[in-house]
Parts: structure tokens; sequence; C-alpha cells
């Protein structure tokens, strides 16, 4: 929680105090969306979310109180930006992506694609394809790990079996985003339940509820769409080993069951490297080096996180965060209501920023205040940031996944033709409201 550092009560900036936010959006977004009119290449690299955060830091520091102390403001930066809480979710954040790694050199990644490929009949390789795409995602907790992964592989079995490009392509979208909102060592995750001060496994039981009958109603609506695919073609799978998944079966089991996560992903690391070792695949330097790779491509996120709580403790402290809460009061009538406006915030947030896990970090402490005042869960606000978060990500067209996935679909295929298919957003979101609506006439759960 926010520590007050000084005893008098500091100036109120409200609608004010959230200008370094402003800077940092403007900055951000505008020089993407800049740079992506402009036809650029990489338009994300013209200016780095690094930089462009550590601009709106300084702007913060330098306008709030411009006669106050400097000393005075960055100790409410440091005693902010490096709480426990924030320390937790670099660590588990460049786990993640270590254990990620050592199961991917160690062959489980492409065997869990090829034994998937296997065991479904070409007429339904597209909800295959999400399916497929789903359990990556859950396993990885990485949309663009599992894109990375699946994409091509999807785009080769297009190819082959003449299948629906953009259904496909819709298909190993939503797949990917489905374990990147959901898996208890994703970033969104881990962001979403340290930012409202949630338990994972508890976020995790929670969302699942929800996810779940969304994916079902998903992989039936593509098994019916593809009913009519009658020239689909047979397609040979890839060789997998069993063994080689192991290491995601244990990560997963042991997370629901409680265990914390930073012990979980290094007995998970640990498994997936032995295994490796034992088949000849890799040697015990090759696996640290993919390891310390895994870990190197994860720094962003824990130095980010770093970065926007002390920013957001600023814009607290000097009463930014005390106004936006009191708007979005204004126009809550109930709990229902809330845990609605909550969702919109995240999914709005998303949409600007182009990054869920930006989103998240940004949304969770005004989300936090206004769930404590309405009692809404701390397990069912982590879930509906996520859920929010990730659906806007599935449909943003300037989206990394979908830019990528639209590349490789080739010159046939553009945004329309896979937004058509889009099913998975629409019913996560339709079930995360009715549930939510029904819940909120219930008395609230003494758990909070």
């Amino acid at each position: 929680m926010f520590k007050m550092m000084e005893k008098e009560k500091p100036r109120d900036y409200k609608a004010a105090g959230l200008l370094p936010l402003l800077v940092f959006l403007m900055l951000y977004v505008g020089c993407l969306v800049a740079f992506t009119i402009k036809g650029a290449k990489d338009p994300s690299s013209y200016m780095p979310r690094q930089v462009a955060i550590l601009i709106a830091l300084l702007f913060a520091l330098i306008f709030f109180e411009p006669r106050g102390k400097f000393s005075k403001k960055m100790n409410i930066y440091l005693n902010n930006a490096g709480n426990a809480g924030v320390m937790n979710l670099a660590l588990i954040v460049m786990m993640a992506g270590g254990f990620s790694s050592a199961v991917a050199i160690s062959g489980g990644e492409s065997s869990i694609v090829n034994l998937g490929i296997s065991m479904i009949p070409s007429q339904f390789l597209v909800p295959g394809i999400f399916l497929i795409s789903a359990i990556i995602s859950l396993c990885i907790g990485t949309s663009t790990g599992t894109i990375v992964t699946m994409a091509p592989v999807t785009f080769s079995l297009v190819a082959a079996a003449h299948l629906n490009a953009g259904m496909a392509g819709a298909a190993v979208i939503t797949g990917s985003y489905f374990g990147d909102g959901l898996s208890m060592i994703g970033g969104t995750t881990i962001s979403a339940a340290a930012g409202v001060g949630s338990p994972m496994k508890d976020k995790f039981l929670w969302q699942i509820k929800i996810a779940t009958p969304a994916a079902i109603l998903t992989i039936i609506s593509y098994m019916l769409m593809s009913l009519h695919n009658n020239n689909a073609h047979a397609v040979a799978a890839g060789g997998y080993n069993v063994i080689t998944i192991l290491p995601y079966i244990v990560v997963l089991v042991l997370a629901a069951l409680g265990m914390d996560v930073v012990l979980v992903l290094a007995i998970g690391t640990v498994l997936a490297g032995a295994i490796g070792m034992v088949l000849g695949k890799v040697t015990i330097f090759a696996c640290a080096k993919a390891v310390g790779s895994g870990m190197e491509s994860m720094f962003w996120l824990a130095i980010f996180a770093i970065m926007v709580n002390g920013m957001v403790a600023l814009m607290r402290y000097y009463g930014g965060i005390d106004w936006l809460v009191g708007i979005f009061t204004k126009r809550i009538r109930s709990k229902a209501s809330c845990e609605a406006l909550i969702g919109i915030l995240s999914f709005c947030v998303t949409g600007s920023i182009v990054n869920n896990n930006i989103s998240v970090l940004i949304t969770a402490p005004i989300a936090r205040d206004l769930g404590e005042q309405y009692k809404v869960e701390k397990r069912v606000l982590a879930g509906i940031i996520s859920i929010f978060a990730v659906s806007a990500s599935m449909v943003i067209p300037q989206d990394s996944a979908m830019m990528m996935t639209l590349q490789l679909a080739g010159k046939g295929t553009n945004y329309l033709d896979l937004i058509r298919y889009m099913v998975y957003p629409v019913f996560l979101i339709g079930i995360t409201f009715i549930v939510n609506f029904i819940s909120s006439k219930k008395t609230t759960d003494s758990s909070y």
C-alpha cells in the first residue's frame, strides 16, 4: 500500500494529477499511431515504452510541487516502486520467462503442437488450432510465445488442408489469449493479482469458471462452421515425445494446488532441463543459457512494473487517482455497475496502450480502490481486469498478435477476414457480465 512520507497534506491536483499518465499515452501511443500510419516496419521501436514512462516519471517529479523538495518526491517514488509486491512480481515474471525457454529447448513446445495435430481430424483442424493454442498459452503464460509457435504451423496447415485462413487466424489469436489472461505464470495474471492484492490461485479458480464455458462455446462454434468445409485434406503431424510435456503438467498441477509460484517455476525449470539432458537434447550450459535468455526477455516487464508503480504512487499522493475514482464512483449505482465499469476501463486502457500487461499495471490500483468501496472480491477484480484486457488485445488491429498473424496469412487475408470469426471474446465478455450480474444479487462473500 501507498506510504505517506510527510505529515502535512499534499496539494490536491485533482484531474491534473493524472497528467503523467497522459504524457505517457501521448508519447507511446501517439508515436505508435504516427509511425504505423507512415508504414514504418516496427512502429513501436521509435518510442520504446521504457523511454516513454521515464519521460512521464520525470514530468511527475518536476510538475508536482515544483518548489517542493525533490528528495521528498523521490522518497514517495522509491518507497512504492520497490515495495515487496512489485519485487515479487518482477521475480516471478523473469522466472516464468526462464521456464518457458527451458521447456522449449527441451522439445516441449513442439511436442504439444504435434501431439494435438495428430489427434484431430483434418475437417476439425480449426477448432483444434484454438484448443492447442489455448493449452500452449495456459502452459507458457504468453500470447506472443504461443503465436510465434502456432502461427507458422497454422498457416502451413491452412495451405495443406485447404482451411479457411480467416477462421484459422482468428482461432490461433483467440486461443493464444485464452492462457495469456488465465495462466498463473503469465504476466497479465501476475500483474492483476498483485495489483489488487488477490492470491493468484483464487483469481485463477474464479476466472477458469468463466473462461472454460466460453472456450467450449467457441470450439462448438468453430466445429459447426467447419462442417461446411468438405474439401479439407488430411495432413501429417510431426514427431513428439510426451515426456517433454511433463513440466507443463507439473507446473499447472502444483500451481493449482496452491504452492508458491516461485517454487513451482523453479521445480518446472529444473525438471524441463533434466528431461532435456536425459534425452540428449541439451547440455547443462545450453539449458542455463536458454533460461537466461528467457529471463532477459521478461526484464522489460519487471522494470516497467517498478517504474509504473512508483509513478502511480506519485499520482495517488497528489490526488489524481482519487479524482479518477471519484469520477467513476459518481456513475456507479451498485456492485454490478462497479464491476462493469472496471471492465470497461480495462478494455479502453488496453485499446489505447495496445499492451495488456501495461494496461493491467495501470488499471489495477484504480480497480482496487473502487473494489474496496463497493465490496467487490479481490479475485473478481483481478479476473475482470484480465478478461477485459485480453479481450481488447484480441481485436485491436495494431496488436502484435494480429499483425503477426496477418503477415503470415498472406495478402489474401485482411483484418476483417479475421475479426468476423472472433467469437471467443464475445462469449468471454458475455458470460462475465451474466455471472457478475447474478453474483451481485447475492450476499457479498466474507472472503473479501
